[in-house]
């Protein structure tokens, strides 16, 4: 597992659409649902005409905690959802991230949030490990 100041992730010897599906499923058994999807690679050649490595931002939510950090802050909906990142390593394999919402939501400076945002940060860092367990096997 490996973290910078704003992601915690792993690498995985696999492509990006066979670690999608294992992350995928792991975010739904964690109570976590796909929102949104970005495609980048698409998106840049599509918009700017230039190519780029196989690279999909998901926009993953869990509706129970997401309700709750709303009763404390309307505004949260602009850190919101908690971003995953798949992208090609050098390696050929797949680096898989998500954002530290313990980083995003520190922003608020409101203590209720700071929990949720430990709670959220223990579930999606549970999420990489068992994904991490799985492929290992």
């Amino acid at each position: 597992m490996y973290t910078t100041p704003y992601t915690v992730g792993i690498e995985l010897e696999m492509g990006l659409d066979e670690a999608r599906g294992i992350i995928e499923a792991e975010l739904k058994e964690a109570g976590f649902g796909v929102l949104t999807e970005i495609d980048v690679r698409k998106t840049m050649r599509e918009k700017l005409d230039v190519e780029f490595r196989p690279y999909v931002i998901l926009g993953a939510c869990n509706p129970q905690i997401a309700h709750q950090a709303f009763q404390e802050e309307l505004e949260i909906g602009a850190l919101l959802p908690c971003n995953v990142i798949l992208y090609q390593n050098e390696r050929g394999g797949t680096n898989v991230a998500i954002m530290d919402p313990m980083a995003a939501l520190g922003l608020t400076r409101n203590s209720g949030l700071t929990s949720k945002a430990e709670q959220v940060k223990q579930m999606l860092v549970g999420t990489l490990e068992r994904v991490q367990s799985k492929v290992a096997q």
